[in-house]
């Protein structure tokens, strides 16, 4: 059995909406139930009023002729078996009943109190001599002097009315009972409806925590908690994405780092065994040491500027440069390394300047990126191509190459940190996820076409830059202020310059 927690959702739902809709069905209940019992007194009062009212002709009567008119018309009463009419003389007095039987003991605490009215009526809501629940109405009696002649009241049993009471207040009493279970039930199927999915929310958080990200919630639903529930699911399924990336990110740095350590160390220890020996061996091992060590600089470099993006520090320090220098710069690193791989790279560097505002360094390394993932992935006998094109406002620098290509569903995913479409290749994953940053700080783009089998066109978008109006010239009939005619608030601000000379840092923004 399941407990209610304290402060849980079934129990601020208990508290905070139950309670509340209780409170409110038996405050109509109630109120209900007194507008009933309000209404069929009232309907008592009425009809007990028209049945008593040949009784009223005793107001037009005197202390002589009373007792006379009242017999009368006791007599001539046509509502014995709806009512009971009781006539006092002027002394207080029982004289008359129209049932023909005085009470032995009569109980009439509102003959008193009509005697003290000024409406000169009184009602009486209780109980008789006999213990049955009656109603009864006095009315005081005056003649037109205002002397007091007698009184006349009329009675009636209240056993029926307060059996029909009772049954609708029954009746209220099941329908509000019948609101409170349905109310219920709904409630609890309402409420069991959010709480099971948010223990199942909670136990998969808890599992993502802990590194557990093959799980899945099962919740059926077309609303929010659906929703939330579809976005856990999605969340787990990219976390547990993200930690396959990461761990093949791992392997892949780590083979990268071996395989130039591993080539380090084998020739740096034959270099070290054919010194005086074999100087040819050692030069050739020395080169591989050096060629081995920029690898792994440039691996680290890398790593560096990946970290740099994760914590919004890599930072670029633009100025207008020629972006054609830029690209042929980064093409003719490669051109040796394709031949020897039995490529080819064209490239036919523009006559004319393209300026942009950049970062020479960060720049070089976006194409280095490029034109090397080309390289990679480009077969013997295969073709990397380099052009710029120049269009209104901006140019584009597109690298072709022929290569074994991307599949579709992984063209979308390719700049992302630490995914490889292919894993047979050498490369971290994190080149084109940081090439791709640079370009946004950049205000560029970078695109992806690919098709499996055919080759890849890596598009790259500047703004171009534009060169600001030059100033005019000054007029020669402008007056040149000497030493002495400087303003005197210039004057202050050099003499505080000189006294507190400003020292000027530049740094790499790191």
């Amino acid at each position: 059995m399941r407990l209610v927690k304290f402060r849980g959702i079934a129990f601020r739902w208990f508290t905070n909406v139950f309670l509340i809709v209780v409170a409110v069905v038996v405050t109509v209940a109630v109120l209900l139930s007194a507008f009933i019992s309000s209404s069929y007194i009232e309907r008592v009062r009425s009809l007990g009023n028209d049945y008593a009212y040949d009784f009223s002709v005793l107001k037009q009567t005197n202390a002589d002729n009373f007792k006379e008119v009242a017999v009368s018309v006791s007599q001539a009463f046509a509502y014995k078996d709806k009512i009971e009419v009781q006539v006092f003389d002027k002394d207080g007095n029982l004289f008359l009943s129209t049932t023909g039987v005085l009470p032995e003991k009569n109980v009439a605490p509102d003959y008193e109190q009509a005697l003290k009215s000024n409406e000169k009526t009184a009602v009486y809501n209780g109980k008789n001599a006999g213990g049955e629940k009656i109603y009864a109405v006095t009315t005081a009696v005056y003649d037109k002097s205002g002397e007091y002649v007698g009184a006349y009241r009329w009675i009636t049993s209240l056993k029926a009315t307060n059996r029909q009471i009772a049954l609708n207040i029954i009746l209220i009493c099941l329908l509000s009972l019948g609101i409170f279970a349905i109310y219920t039930i709904s409630g609890h199927f309402f409420v069991k409806s959010i709480v099971n999915p948010i223990r199942e929310v909670s136990n998969m958080s808890r599992k993502i925590a802990m590194g557990e990200f093959d799980g899945h919630i099962r919740i059926d639903s077309n609303d929010e908690i659906g929703e939330l529930c579809d976005a856990i699911n999605s969340m787990a399924g990219e976390l547990n994405q993200a930690e396959k990336m990461k761990n093949d990110f791992i392997s892949s740095v780590s083979h990268e780092l071996r395989t130039p350590l591993t080539a380090i160390k084998g020739w740096g220890e034959t270099a070290k065994m054919s010194l005086g020996t074999d100087e040819e061996l050692v030069g050739r091992g020395l080169d591989v040491v050096l060629s081995e060590a920029e690898r792994l600089s440039s691996l680290v470099e890398e790593l560096l500027d990946f970290s740099r993006m994760q914590s919004g520090r890599l930072t670029v320090n633009v100025r207008p440069i020629n972006i054609v220098d830029v690209v042929s710069v980064a093409a003719d690193m490669y051109t040796e390394l394709a031949k020897k791989q039995g490529l080819e790279i064209s490239f036919t560097k523009p006559e004319n300047e393209i300026k942009v505002l950049g970062d020479t360094d960060r720049l070089k390394q976006v194409f280095i990126n490029i034109i090397d993932n080309a390289v990679k992935y480009t077969e013997k006998g295969g073709l990397v191509l380099i052009t710029t094109e120049q269009e209104e406002g901006c140019v584009k620098i597109v690298v072709k190459d022929t290569g074994v290509g991307i599949p579709a569903q992984d063209i979308d995913h390719v700049k992302e940190k630490f995914f490889k479409s292919n894993k047979t290749v050498r490369g971290s994953g994190i080149g084109l996820a940081v090439a791709d940053e640079i370009m946004k700080q950049h205000n560029g783009l970078i695109f992806l076409e690919s098709t499996e089998g055919v080759g890849t066109t890596v598009t790259v978008v500047f703004p171009l830059y534009e060169e600001p109006e030059q100033q005019q010239p000054v007029s020669t009939e402008e007056v040149i202020l000497t030493k002495e005619d400087e303003i005197p608030e210039t004057q202050e601000i050099k003499e505080e310059t000189e006294k507190n000379p400003v020292e000027i840092f530049e740094t790499d923004g790191e």
